[in-house]
Parts: C-alpha cells; sequence; structure tokens
C-alpha cells in the first residue's frame, strides 16, 4: 500500500508506524509485522460486481464459519495482537450476525475496518459502527453514476452507496472510498476525486486489478494509463494540500507506484526524494506483503497469503488457530509460505538475484520488492517471476546507461549502486 499523501507531503498519515516504521509502536522491521488480516465472513452479496474476486452473488454459500467458530477467531486474533482487522465478504453486512461480530471485535481491542459496497448502510447501522469504535468504513465505488451500476450489476447501486456514505458522515463515522482501477473507469479519476471532495470523504484507497475471480475477465490498465492515474492522483494531492486538506490517498496492490512515484520526485528535485526513499526502503513493497504483512481468512476459513491468492492454503481457522498456521504452517502448500520468508530474511540485493524478467534489473527492486507477488505468480506460473503489472518504462527501471538486461554478476551489483543512491 502506497500512501501518496504522506509520501508527496511528508504528512503524518494514520498506519504510518506499520507501513514506514515511523511513530509509537512501530515494528522493528517491516518483515517482522504482525499481517493485517483480512477475513471475508460470508460469500453472499446482494450486488454482482464484475471484477469480483470472489465470484459472490445473491445466493447462500455452504460451509461458512458459524457463531462459535467466529468467536473463536476473534480470540485468537486478538490474543496474536494483530494490528487491523478488515472484515469484507461479498458484502459482509448480510451476514446475520455482522453486528455482533463488529461489536465482538471492538470490545477484544482489535483496529476494525469494514469493506462494504455501502447500499446497506442505514442509519442505524451507521450509529452501531461508530459505537463501535470502527476506524474507518470502506466503501466500494468503481465510477459515477450509471458506470457504477454497471459495474455492480445493479439499478440503483450508486445511489444507494452514496447514500451510505452520507449516513456514516452524519454520525462522524470516518469513511473510505475504494475503487479497482480497470480499462472501464480509469477515465473517470478527475470526477471520482472531486466527488470526495464534494462528500468531504477522508480516505481514498485505489486498486490495481488483480486478475482472480471474475475481474481475471478484465483488461489491466495500459501502462500509459497507469502512469496517467497516479499522476492524476498526484495532482490531486497537491492541491489538497495546498488548502491544508491532507486526505489519505493511497494505491493498493502495486508497489511500483512507490517507484514511478521516486522517478518523479527525481526528475522534479523534490524536497521529499531522500524521505520518501527511505520509508518506501522500509516497506520493501512486495517483499514484505503477501504472507507477511498482510493475510486472509476466507469464508470457509482457509488461510491464504491475502485474500487474491486462494490456491494458496496454509491452514484452516475451524481446525487450527490462525495464529499457529501463520506461525507454523499445516497444509502442504504452507512450504511455500515458508519459503517466502526464508527468502525474505536475505536482503534485497540477494533477493533480486532469485527474480526473473525485468525485476531481476530493476534499479527500484529494494523499495518495490517485484511489485505485487500474487498477480506475478498468476501471470508466470511461479512465484519469482516479475510482475506484469509493472508500468515503468526500461529508462526508468534500468537507468540510461543500461541497454540489455544483466547478468546474476551484474544485477547485485547494479542494485547495490541504486540502494547507496537512494
Amino acid at each position: 500500500m502506497i500512501n501518496l499523501t504522506r509520501l508527496w507531503t511528508a504528512t503524518e498519515q494514520p498506519a504510518d508506524h506499520l507501513r514506514y516504521g515511523r511513530g509509537h509502536g512501530s515494528p522493528t522491521s517491516a518483515r517482522k509485522r504482525r499481517p493485517i488480516v483480512v477475513w471475508n465472513i460470508t460469500r453472499t452479496c446482494n450486488l454482482r460486481c464484475v471484477h469480483c474476486y470472489s465470484d459472490s452473488m445473491a445466493r447462500q454459500y455452504p460451509g461458512e464459519l458459524d457463531w462459535e467458530q467466529m468467536q473463536a477467531v476473534v480470540d485468537d486474533l486478538a490474543r496474536y495482537e494483530v494490528p487491523a482487522l478488515l472484515l469484507s465478504g461479498g458484502e459482509p453486512m448480510i451476514h446475520r450476525h455482522f453486528t455482533d461480530l463488529v461489536q465482538l471485535a471492538s470490545s477484544r481491542g482489535l483496529k476494525l475496518t469494514i469493506s462494504t459496497n455501502g447500499t446497506l448502510i442505514t442509519p442505524e447501522r451507521a450509529a452501531m459502527l461508530k459505537q463501535a469504535g470502527v476506524a474507518y468504513v470502506g466503501i466500494s465505488l468503481d465510477g459515477i453514476g450509471e458506470i457504477v451500476d454497471q459495474f455492480r450489476g445493479k439499478h440503483g447501486a450508486f445511489d444507494a452507496a452514496v447514500r451510505g456514505f452520507r449516513r456514516c458522515r452524519e454520525v462522524g463515522q470516518k469513511t473510505g472510498l475504494r475503487l479497482t482501477l480497470t480499462r472501464h473507469n480509469v477515465e473517470n479519476i478527475a470526477r471520482i476525486l472531486d466527488f470526495i471532495e464534494e462528500e468531504e470523504i477522508q480516505r481514498v484507497c485505489f486498486y490495481h486489478l488483480v486478475p482472480a475471480g471474475r475481474g481475471s475477465e478484465l483488461q489491466v490498465l495500459r501502462p500509459e494509463e497507469s502512469r496517467g492515474a497516479i499522476d492524476t492522483l498526484i495532482a490531486r494531492v497537491e492541491d489538497w494540500h495546498r488548502q491544508g486538506l491532507d486526505r489519505e490517498v493511497l494505491t493498493v496492490t502495486q508497489p511500483a507506484d512507490g517507484a514511478y512515484l521516486m522517478t518523479r520526485m527525481q526528475r522534479e528535485s523534490h524536497p521529499n526524494l531522500e524521505q520518501a526513499g527511505e520509508l518506501l526502503g522500509w516497506n520493501g513493497g512486495g517483499a514484505n506483503s503477501s504472507g507477511r504483512g498482510i493475510a486472509n481468512i476466507d469464508t470457509q476459513g482457509n488461510v491464504h497469503p491475502d485474500q487474491f491468492w486462494q490456491d494458496v492454503v496454509l491452514g484452516n481457522v475451524k481446525r487450527t488457530p490462525f495464529s499457529t498456521i501463520w506461525e507454523e504452517g499445516h497444509e502442504p502448500s504452507a512450504g511455500m509460505l515458508r519459503e517466502i520468508r526464508a527468502v525474505g530474511q536475505l536482503s534485497p540485493m540477494e533477493r533480486q538475484l532469485r527474480m526473473d524478467g525485468p525485476c531481476g534489473a530493476c534499479r527500484w527492486f529494494n523499495i518495490c520488492g517485484g511489485g505485487f507477488r500474487t498477480r506475478a505468480a498468476f501471470a508466470n506460473g511461479h512465484k519469482w517471476g516479475s510482475d506484469p503489472g509493472c508500468y515503468l518504462s526500461e529508462e526508468e527501471r534500468f537507468g540510461k546507461e543500461l541497454e540489455k538486461p544483466l547478468g546474476a554478476a551484474d544485477r547485485l551489483e547494479s542494485a547495490s549502486g541504486a540502494a547507496s543512491r537512494l
């Protein structure tokens, strides 16, 4: 997750301690963080979004955790002291124990986030979330007006989501907008940012598409579209900062955004260049993300490295506590997690030697970590390929002096030089 507001303006932001190792409660290193847990509590949903990674719809799915099992998960996560718990779906507010779960998790001291389509937020439910101390409610939109209804597969979905934003604002509940960037909505980013401003939304997360579930049928952005999107976000961050409005503007599932930010800072002699390099270097990008800084519990209780990498199963919370699974791993595919973590103990330069493709020679590897590892695994059939979603030019990746890919020995020297320059 890249916090453009923090990196571009040097303004302190929530979760700096987890993301960049700054502030009270910071772990000693990114690789030693406990994971933020994304918990899909149900697959049932009242909408049918075209990019849904869980392929959810309005039907019942067998095998979901019962209330006793859910209580056990909450107690274990609280004891394990995970830094945050994100309740997702499907549509989590459909679950018959949603209110009970929110109140239980909050009473156990868990920092709670809700990921919802927003259409089911009533005034009473908004008040309950605020009273329970929910950190923020992330409402998904993928455009403005009719385009949202098309994405969501239901007429009136946009208007209902807007009501959800407003009901949260009326009770003082912090909200965030969550959007997946696709070829269908990238041209509407400026209008979406206008909407955020008009509705006084405090936080926005732009997700780069991960081809999972129904989202595998959509096209990822072209490089020029990705670059244009980030440039648009940076321009709005600057504008808001000048007005004294330091909204959180974040991008997710693409660590290359940090590398692109650095190339712009270099070209423009940005005053925050050195600090941004330090923060991104501490974070490590994809090297400390899936299977380390993020985890997923799916609707059946299976534990995964993240919410997209569903074919890697580390264990099941119906049989084994999450904390035990995460520390030890119990299924055959847990060997992959152990290997990822073992490599994670190496320096960025040594990790880079294992990479295939452009990531193996990229001068930004120490802050990007090879992009989003799940998308790379999907595209290459193994976990050490390059992320096809990277949109950096060859000049940005390798530097002006590099005309061809480096050999293994040269990669180490190039990576060492890039790290020292930061």
